[in-house]
């Protein structure tokens, strides 16, 4: 556990990992995929980092909730069922097919959109998308889970800055260089694993 003010990077490095895998096969990295493809992929960067900004720390403001209205062993149960079901929702996710559409890449009218709105844009379309997420319930758990607000939010915002990076640096070629269904299974065991270790964690009081 860090301090208040000082990060763990073992805590940073283990949120960073988890919610990268999370949010690879995300829709927010699709919307940013594709916005990359059409746009200048920097601008659209921005925009999708404050969005992202945003929503890390209203996760880790639930997460703090957790831990201060429920009871610890209680808080112990929650957090193992939410991770299991967090496993559960990827792993099924997986075997589905998901056909991730294109936007029309043509642009409407003579003047290029400026870096304001484009960014704005991009931001909009990763905040509405990402309410209610998978990652961002699994910073509310973690953020509960390891009691370190801080480390939690930055390993989180860094890796869904790398991802977003990711998505708007390469484009489509990410569809073909990851292959999403076993990306999701590799994720839902972590969070397996986590859900387990926390359900124990929970009976042993």
């Amino acid at each position: 556990m860090g301090s208040p003010f000082v990060p763990n990077v073992a805590v940073t490095a283990a949120v960073f990992a988890i919610v990268f895998l999370a949010e690879l096969p995300d829709k927010s990295l699709f919307a940013s995929l594709v916005l990359g493809t059409r746009y200048q992929p920097f601008r659209v960067w921005v925009g999708v980092a404050a969005a992202f900004v945003v929503h890390m720390g209203i996760a880790v403001l639930a997460g703090q909730v957790l831990v201060t209205l429920i009871p610890h062993q209680a808080l112990e149960a929650v957090v193992a069922g939410l991770f299991v079901a967090g496993a559960v929702y990827l792993f099924i996710s997986s075997f589905r097919a998901e056909e991730h559409e294109g936007l029309d890449a043509s642009r409407q009218g003579p003047r290029p959109p400026s870096f304001l709105q484009i960014a704005g844009m991009s931001f909009g379309v990763v905040f509405l998308a990402e309410w209610g997420d998978i990652t961002q319930i699994t910073v509310a758990n973690l953020t509960a889970r390891y009691a370190d607000p801080l480390s939690v939010f930055i390993g989180g915002t860094l890796a869904l800055w790398a991802v977003a990076g990711l998505a708007v640096s390469v484009g489509s070629q990410v569809l073909k260089l990851i292959p999403m269904h076993w990306v999701q299974r590799i994720a839902a065991a972590i969070l397996l694993s986590l859900g387990v270790y926390s359900a124990i964690a929970a009976a042993r009081g």
